[in-house]
């Protein structure tokens, strides 16, 4: 198997990000994450007062036009009600400062001695060479995120690079819904009428019932879903065209990097895998329909 092309080896930009999200996305719901939340004045009775000021911080102190144009899925309504009253509670420079310290106290508690571990700073490195070869171009979350300074502990640079990797992999996923003709919502109900996951678990992005419905009908205006919800034919290849364009659009790092070294790098992080996984803080079901072939 070569790299050399995305026709060679079109679903290995989504096999890589399929391990090495979860590896990432703890960060969303580990306790020791929330502390730092906490200790900056966020609630966090909910994950989202921290979550759109962790997640937004790198874009400066935005607003929530902004905001709702670069998360894309979530309702405006629901962003303008943490944006941009989180930079009342932090500026955004505090948030980045505090996110450092937060992913430093997740990855320690998690992994403990290994954190020092030689195949980490491996995995940092190969992480490193992917993201300096992700496009930026059209791509507001990646860039910001990639205009950061890197950390010098390999743990932090390997959740840096994968956090760029991942909004390059993102932004490039919006850009293929707006090619398809879905908006935001439209975007979250074509997906849940796959099989995605479950509809009650989109609610989370602050659409309301009336809202959900009306997308619901104008996707079955157009032959995409059925009366119960459920995708068409005509809906499913819309979807897997969404997901072959956002493949093609994340392959960059992947082609420079070659077959064998994310190879290699896939199997560097393994034992983080399954550490994250064990640790049972990830939601069984997920917007991102991670773990679904």
């Amino acid at each position: 198997m070569t790299a050399s092309s995305s026709t060679e080896n079109p679903g290995l930009a989504r096999q890589v990000w399929h391990q090495l999200e979860p590896v990432h996305a703890l960060f969303w719901y580990s306790p020791d994450v929330f502390a730092e939340a906490e200790a900056l004045g966020y609630k966090v009775d909910t994950r989202w007062p921290s979550y759109f000021a962790w997640r937004a911080a790198p874009l400066g102190a935005a607003g929530a036009e902004a905001v709702s144009a670069a998360f894309y899925s979530f309702s405006p309504r629901m962003v303008a009600e943490h944006i941009p009253a989180a930079w009342t509670v932090a500026p955004p420079e505090r948030v980045l400062e505090a996110r450092t310290r937060a992913v430093d106290r997740m990855y320690r508690n998690l992994l403990g001695d290994a954190i020092g571990a030689p195949g980490i700073a491996e995995a940092a490195d190969l992480a490193r060479t992917a993201t300096e070869a992700a496009s930026t171009a059209g791509r507001p979350l990646a860039a910001a995120n990639a205009d950061l300074p890197w950390p010098d502990e390999p743990h932090l640079a390997l959740w840096h690079a994968i956090g760029v990797l991942r909004e390059q992999r993102g932004d490039g996923h919006v850009a293929a819904l707006l090619t398809a003709g879905l908006d935001p919502a439209e975007a979250l109900v074509s997906f849940a009428a796959i099989g995605a996951a479950p509809v009650e678990t989109f609610a989370s992005r602050g659409w309301t019932d009336d809202e959900w419905a009306a997308a619901r009908d104008r996707l079955a205006s157009r032959g995409l879903v059925n009366a119960d919800g459920t995708a068409t034919d005509r809906g499913r290849e819309l979807r897997d065209s969404v997901e072959r364009t956002t493949d093609d659009l994340a392959y960059g790092p992947w082609r420079t990097l070659g077959a064998e070294k994310t190879d290699r790098l896939t199997q560097l992080t393994m034992p983080i895998l399954f550490k994250v996984l064990e640790s049972g803080l990830l939601p069984a079901q997920n917007t991102l329909g991670i773990g679904r072939v």
